[in-house]
């Protein structure tokens, strides 16, 4: 299946300024497969070594991190000579080898002509806790996400459409009628499949939807497992609480995360260390209220005010028991959900795009589900669930701020009319 990370791979092998790469995100996204696939197919050969099924490999970083030593210790491990640009060194799970990560500084130093991606799923974690040097200013670093709208549906063999998709985003030109109800259902069944790469493979495969949920289910409980593994004994009960509450809220018509609905009489400063575990691990990502729309938004985010997302929407519809039928069909039954699902969609096909996202709400209460910098400006992007795009809240928006322009997201086909952009739902990824 393609994935879009081979081009930054590519392009990160031709660098000059290449150093050691640092590949995080949460697990099952498809972090050891892209980075095996491209050793395979543009280096002589791979030299793998993975921490957490061979826990004695720490042993020998723990002696000795200058890479003069390793690299014969690791060639003879490897059963390969490892030879200087020729070799890709790839190291896996390295979150649980603290010494492995600082190992990097003295690779970008003293020995830059050697090709090596770290692979981690609780980096940030990690990170975050650990007890030793990040390398920082040594490592380039990337975050791997699901597989986005356009990656799904190139592996259903739906590379025309995508195409088509692509070409009436830039022209705003309508879809025909058929091709859009087509790529409307490639989004619903995006909503129940989601873009975990095993998922994906299993629909494209089989179409079986009952098998797709049983994978779902088996990585929501590696989340489960890690969450008590990586975790400190009386943060583990807090974390599962405010995970399974983050899908809770989503059904909330306002989605803004609040701590009392975790648990009655809830406070930041019992959760939010639970929550920061959550976003840290890649598992969730948090999108802050603005104050004002100014540059650089970061400066103008309310810490106190913020929506909590899913990285994954396949796992959201496991999580929450959603039966497939009712999502491709949107029964009236998730009218509550409707929207928070769309939002949710939304939120991760803009950061697998690079987005950073916040929201604002105005005075009186009108809210933009999303502010964007795209092309230096501070764009206002609205999401319907359905294709009733009537928004006054983006009216009282486009009247305080007066954008160039606004995206409004629906079950609509393209068009631009009033200073709107309107862009169906299935091509957020267009963004």
């Amino acid at each position: 299946m393609y994935r879009k990370i081979m081009d930054f791979l590519e392009a990160w092998k031709e660098n000059e300024h290449r150093k050691p790469l640092i590949l995080q995100g949460a697990r099952q996204v498809g972090k050891t497969y892209s980075i095996l696939e491209f050793g395979r197919t543009h280096y002589e050969n791979v030299a793998y070594f993975n921490f957490e099924t061979n826990p004695k490999l720490s042993e020998t970083f723990d002696e000795n991190i200058s890479p003069d030593y390793l690299i014969p210790i690791l060639s003879h491990i490897a059963g390969r000579t490892i030879v200087k640009e020729k070799t890709l060194i790839v190291f896996d799970e390295v979150q649980l080898c603290e010494r492995a990560l600082t190992s990097l500084k003295y690779f970008c130093e003293e020995a830059p002509d050697y090709h090596i991606i770290v692979a981690g799923s609780l980096l940030g974690v990690a990170v975050n806790r650990a007890k030793f040097s990040f390398p920082v200013g040594k490592v380039d670093m990337k975050t791997l996400y699901p597989m986005d709208m356009e990656e799904f549906m190139l592996a259903l063999g739906e590379d025309v459409l995508a195409d088509r998709i692509k070409k009436s985003f830039q022209t705003d030109t309508p879809m025909p009628s058929a091709l859009h109800d087509a790529a409307m259902l490639l989004y619903r069944q995006y909503l129940v499949v989601g873009g975990m790469p095993e998922c994906v493979m299993q629909f494209a495969q089989t179409k079986d939807y009952i098998l797709v949920r049983h994978t779902q289910d088996t990585i929501l409980a590696s989340y489960l497992n890690d969450m008590s593994k990586y975790n400190s004994l009386n943060e583990i009960k807090k974390t599962r609480l405010a995970y399974d509450s983050i899908t809770v809220q989503l059904s909330k018509k306002n989605t803004r995360f609040q701590y009392k609905l975790i648990k009655k009489g809830g406070r930041a400063s019992e959760f939010e260390n639970a929550i920061e575990w959550l976003c840290l691990s890649g598992i969730v990502s948090q999108v802050f209220k603005v104050e004002q729309v100014k540059k650089p938004l970061e400066n103008y985010r309310d810490i106190d005010s913020f929506k909590i997302y899913v990285s994954d929407l396949g796992l959201l519809a496991a999580k929450k028991d959603l039966d497939a039928d009712d999502v491709l069909y949107m029964v009236e039954e998730l009218n509550e959900f409707k929207g928070g699902l769309a939002e949710n969609y939304v939120n991760v096909q803009l950061m697998i795009n690079g987005y950073r996202t916040y929201y604002w709400e105005s005075e009186r209460g009108a809210e933009i589900d999303f502010i964007i910098q795209r092309d230096g400006r501070l764009i206002p992007v609205e999401v319907k669930s359905a294709d009733n795009t009537r928004a006054k809240r983006l009216k009282v928006y486009m009247d305080t701020y007066k954008p160039d322009y606004a995206i409004k997201l629906s079950a609509k086909n393209f068009g631009f009319e009033d200073g709107k952009k309107t862009v169906p739902l299935y091509a957020a990824f267009c963004i």
